[in-house]
């Protein structure tokens, strides 16, 4: 070949590259995270997303296309599947243009600042909206369409949530079938995940298969606990031993679809937990057993050893849920399988010790955002008088008087100030700068009485107060004048800086 061809050889792969967009790489297993909304007091999409990054959550689920979310989400790398509501589901699956529309708005709006990687098609609609059954997969193939058309349908999948309840006879495992009047359904929605390289989503919950055994599953197996191993379940087909029913329940999976000659479609669990609390009569909804269950679940998902039929192979798991759902319909445990409240505060203390960094929400490692060495006092003053204001944090400590006013200097303040806007959100790397004028440090600057807000003397282990940032459009600081120490009259350009700067 001459030497003058390779440039333009190059030049054409690059433009068919950049014209054919391909797949995403496979990852190994993930965890990810559901994040439902019917909270008193749901964060702001930023605040969702500060924590979201300080637990290094990098894949999430949403139950809509929320814009705010989405927009929040845009260039954060995490990587997210968007839902269809049950609701909407009859108008797109009628009407291509309908699709078309919801995808224009909701991916093609957003895509690629935003990683959308998946579709998901209604929630267990074939068990929670049956009348919406003879049109699930025209809306699926429809919405296929939309990302075709965009070129999109390499990069996103399209799928719908299934319960374990649609598998009968589900032990053991290699007996297992789908409720055979659903087949109509079942078999064509196959047909596209295996066509379409897409994955079937599954809801798991030993948590509800163990309280409607009526005693014959042991909680230490719905837990992952250690059993011996004469205590596992053995299938009498397979002779494989199961020691959890999360494993078991995925493997049912996997033989009622080989039941209908579908043998090589990937399991994605979109969902399953354990609640922290219950009613009188669910004893076993605790916060030591959520903690047991969610603990244990991100282990055997992350070591990536599979399953007893497809051992190796990734079962990556989305836990339900991030927070808490206080106004949530139902009783207290549907409103209790949170890993926090809507404050950010963990509701229980995850054990993953050698886990990785994920939803590390432990308390063995503080950090703390000060003054940097050196700051000009001015931008210290400015940034301390931003925080006290539209910050929207607490400075009464730091008035005359109060246990953290001495020592009296602008770095001694701008330390208490920094600090707490820092831990109400949520440790966010991002909101400890204050255009260049702040860091962090993982020396406790706490002295005498006053006690900074992520030391292990402040009473909150830690974790973050109150996640609040300022909104894009706030245009009040939420307090009173009176109340500011700090307050120098008119905010400084520069103030209006480190505001659009710093913070946004």
């Amino acid at each position: 070949m001459a030497p003058y061809l390779l440039p333009l050889l190059l030049l054409s792969l690059l433009v068919l590259a950049s014209a054919s967009p391909s797949a995403p790489p496979d990852e190994g297993a993930y965890i990810g995270v559901n994040i439902g909304t019917d909270l008193s007091d749901m964060p702001h999409p930023t605040q969702v997303v500060a924590l979201l990054k300080v637990q290094q959550i990098r894949h999430i689920r949403l139950y809509d296309a929320d814009p705010g979310m989405l927009i929040a989400l845009a260039n954060s790398g995490i990587k997210v599947i968007i839902t269809i509501p049950n609701d909407q589901l009859l108008g797109i699956g009628q009407s291509n243009s309908t699709a078309a529309n919801w995808v224009k708005r909701n991916v093609i709006a957003h895509y690629p600042a935003t990683t959308i990687t998946a579709i998901s098609v209604g929630s267990e609609v074939l068990t929670s909206l049956s009348n919406a059954a003879p049109v699930l997969v025209s809306a699926i193939k429809n919405v296929h369409s939309a990302l075709l058309s965009a070129n999109l349908d390499r990069l996103i999948k399209v799928s719908t949530p299934l319960s374990t309840s649609l598998i009968l006879d589900p032990f053991p495992p290699s007996q297992a079938f789908f409720n055979r009047s659903l087949n109509p359904v079942i078999v064509p929605l196959l047909s596209f995940l295996q066509s379409t390289n897409s994955y079937l989503m599954i809801n798991v919950y030993p948590y509800y298969d163990y309280m409607q055994s009526n005693g014959v599953i042991p909680l230490d197996y719905a837990l992952f606990k250690p059993i011996p191993p004469n205590k596992e379940a053995v299938d009498a087909n397979t002779l494989v031993h199961y020691s959890n029913a999360f494993d078991a329940m995925v493997d049912a999976t996997y033989f009622a679809m080989a039941f209908l000659n579908f043998t090589n479609i990937p399991v994605l669990v979109t969902e399953s937990g354990w609640p922290s609390k219950g009613e009188t009569n669910e004893p076993d909804a605790t916060l030591d057993n959520a903690n047991t269950y969610n603990s244990n679940l991100i282990r055997h998902v992350l070591n990536k050893t599979g399953t007893p039929k497809r051992p190796g192979i990734a079962v990556s798991t989305y836990i339900y849920e991030l927070y808490n759902e206080d106004t949530k319909a139902g009783s207290l445990s549907e409103k209790s399988w949170g890993l926090f409240n809507a404050n950010g505060d963990p509701v229980y203390i995850l054990r993953l010790t050698n886990s990785g960094s994920i939803l590390a929400n432990d308390t063995t490692n503080q950090t703390y955002c000060t003054a940097r060495e050196g700051a000009d006092p001015k931008m210290l003053q400015a940034a301390l008088d931003w925080a006290c204001g539209p910050g929207k944090i607490d400075c009464s400590p730091i008035k005359q008087g109060e246990a953290c006013y001495e020592p009296d200097n602008v770095i001694a303040h701008a330390n208490y100030a920094f600090d707490t806007y820092y831990h109400q959100t949520g440790n966010n790397p991002e909101a400890c700068n204050f255009n260049g004028v702040a860091s962090v440090t993982t020396t406790d600057p706490s002295h005498g009485l006053c006690v900074f807000s992520g030391s292990r003397g402040s009473g909150k282990n830690g974790t973050s107060v109150n996640i609040t940032a300022p909104s894009a459009n706030s245009t009040s600081s939420g307090v009173g004048s009176d109340d500011l120490y700090y307050s120098r009259g008119m905010w400084s350009i520069l103030t209006v800086i480190l505001n659009l700067v710093a913070f946004l």
